[in-house]
């Protein structure tokens, strides 16, 4: 079993930043894509960003790419997402997200059913 749980979301202006962290417990997370997704309030869940077991490789959907940066430190079992020039629209609760299936090097993947992990998510309001 693995854990994850979220932190770092909260209120923030329009055009300013925000990190937002997921720590992993139970088991080892460096062998395993991590991802963000997002949800808005009446919408679906929607992938943020991805990155594979080593970092190498990292993959962002086109709302928020050139704005956030997905890491991880596997020492800390934690990866982060850094949000700069926030927007309205990225309102939504953040979830981080593990895939424990066994893959190919630098996997990423943007599919929401290929995540077996989910955290419990963190809020992120953006004022306008």
């Amino acid at each position: 079993q693995m854990q994850l749980v979220e932190s770092g979301g909260g209120l923030v202006q329009a055009g300013g930043s925000l990190r937002v962290s997921c720590a992993a417990s139970g088991r080892t997370f460096s062998p395993y894509t991590m991802g963000w997704f997002r949800q808005a309030p009446g919408k679906e869940r929607e992938f943020v960003a991805a990155i594979s077991r080593s970092g190498i490789n990292t993959y962002y959907a086109d709302s928020v790419k050139g704005r956030f940066t997905i890491s991880r430190d596997n020492a800390r079992n934690t990866v982060y997402l850094q949000m700069n020039n926030l927007k309205p629209e990225d309102t939504a609760v953040y979830y981080c997200a593990a895939d424990t299936t066994t893959r190919i090097n630098n996997y990423v993947t943007r599919h929401l059913n290929e995540y077996d992990y989910w955290g419990q998510g963190t809020r992120v309001t953006v004022s306008s």
